[in-house]
C-alpha cells in the first residue's frame, strides 16, 4: 500500500471521527490505490461501492487538507464521480 493511501485512510478516519458512513464510497487515487468508506469505517480497498470518486494524488490531498472544495473539484473536472451522485454529495459534506 502506498504512503498516500495510508495517509488518506488516517485522514479520512479522523474526519469521520468514529461515526459510520451511511452508504459506501471509494476514492481512487490515480497511480496510488483506493480507499473505501462505509459503515465499517475507512480502509484501503478496491471493493464495489455506491459511488466511486477518482482524482489525482494532488487533488485528493488538496480536498483532504480543506484547500479544495470537493464540489469545485468536480465542476472543474479534477474529480470524476461514477455512481450515486447523492452519495458523493453526502460524502462531500463529511469532508468539509
Amino acid at each position: 500500500m502506498s504512503e498516500i493511501v495510508t495517509a488518506a485512510v488516517t485522514a479520512l478516519s479522523a474526519k469521520l471521527d468514529g461515526q459510520g458512513f451511511d452508504g459506501s464510497a471509494k476514492f481512487v487515487i490515480e497511480g496510488e490505490g483506493a480507499v473505501v468508506i462505509d459503515g465499517a469505517g475507512v480502509r484501503a480497498s478496491d471493493d464495489e461501492t455506491d459511488v466511486t470518486l477518482t482524482a489525482s494524488s494532488d487533488t485528493f490531498q488538496s480536498i483532504l487538507a480543506g484547500d479544495l472544495n470537493p464540489t469545485s473539484a468536480f465542476m472543474s473536472g479534477k474529480l470524476a464521480v461514477d455512481g450515486d451522485i447523492g452519495m458523493a454529495m453526502k460524502l462531500g459534506a463529511v469532508l468539509s
